[in-house]
């Protein structure tokens, strides 16, 4: 189910649109200053496709939804879609609809076309992550809906929302409704609630760090010997290294 998140501990729609300004591997560079959990997780461990790379990030809050589309038994319960929707409906947006698929690696039918993204844009959701199949890519595009998934198909097969509202797992990531995801070209980071207020200016300052210290030191090479090249960069990485400890606990030192 839902986790408890109350409106104090979400991001305005303002801080939203200010980390789509970045890529998430970004993003995952704030965020590992700021978090305990374990760095190693919170995003995908299996490879995935952004099949809109051209519409930049996505940010926003997960819905979540299973489907089966190799059974034919899910299409009897007459109500899911309605059921399904109310659902999503009643969840505050920016959203990002994450599916499970449970077919899964085999891609039976697809969740997704032009009709349901048009569907899912007009209830405030702006893309999906799913572990299954898309359809309809250049409709679903001209919908203003991001997809991020394993593969294209031609068919929807039989796809009938069979749970809702909770716990999923996709590319090896497990997925809580209401966590707050980033996603690109790159793939996604699923961030803890708690680390949500702090997740912003965290990735700006590391961004920030980075045009400060090593990525000038790596560009401003012109007229200078490989010792002169090689001093710069182990100085940029030296400021680079103590602005971060100056503020985090010093976590992706270079």
């Amino acid at each position: 189910m839902m986790e408890d998140y109350t409106a104090e501990s979400r991001l305005s729609h303002s801080e939203i649109l200010k980390l789509k300004r970045w890529n998430t591997p970004t993003v995952y560079n704030g965020w590992e200053q700021i978090t305990s959990h374990d760095i190693t997780k919170h995003f995908n461990k299996e490879a995935v496709t952004d099949f809109m790379p051209y519409m930049g990030p996505m940010v926003g809050y997960a819905v979540t939804v299973q489907f089966e589309p190799s059974n034919k038994e899910h299409t009897k319960n007459n109500k899911a879609w309605e059921e399904y929707r109310r659902y999503v409906a009643g969840v505050p947006g920016p959203k990002i609809v994450v599916v499970e698929d449970l077919d899964k690696p085999e891609c039976i039918g697809a969740f997704w076309g032009e009709v349901n993204s048009n569907a899912h844009r007009a209830l405030g959701c702006v893309g999906t992550i799913t572990d299954g199949a898309i359809r309809d890519v250049d409709e679903m595009m001209n919908a203003g809906f991001k997809a991020i998934a394993r593969r294209l198909c031609v068919g929807h097969a039989y796809s009938t929302p069979v749970r809702w509202n909770c716990e999923v797992e996709v590319f090896g990531c497990r997925i809580s409704p209401g966590q707050l995801l980033h996603a690109d070209k790159h793939g996604f980071l699923a961030v803890p609630q708690e680390d949500e207020k702090l997740l912003l200016s965290a990735s700006r300052f590391m961004d920030d760090n980075e045009c400060d210290f090593v990525i000038p030191a790596g560009r401003g090479s012109a007229g200078k010997s490989t010792g002169e090249i090689l001093q710069a960069l182990l100085d940029a990485g030296a400021g680079f290294n103590e602005a971060l400890k100056a503020l985090y606990s010093g976590n992706g030192e270079w």
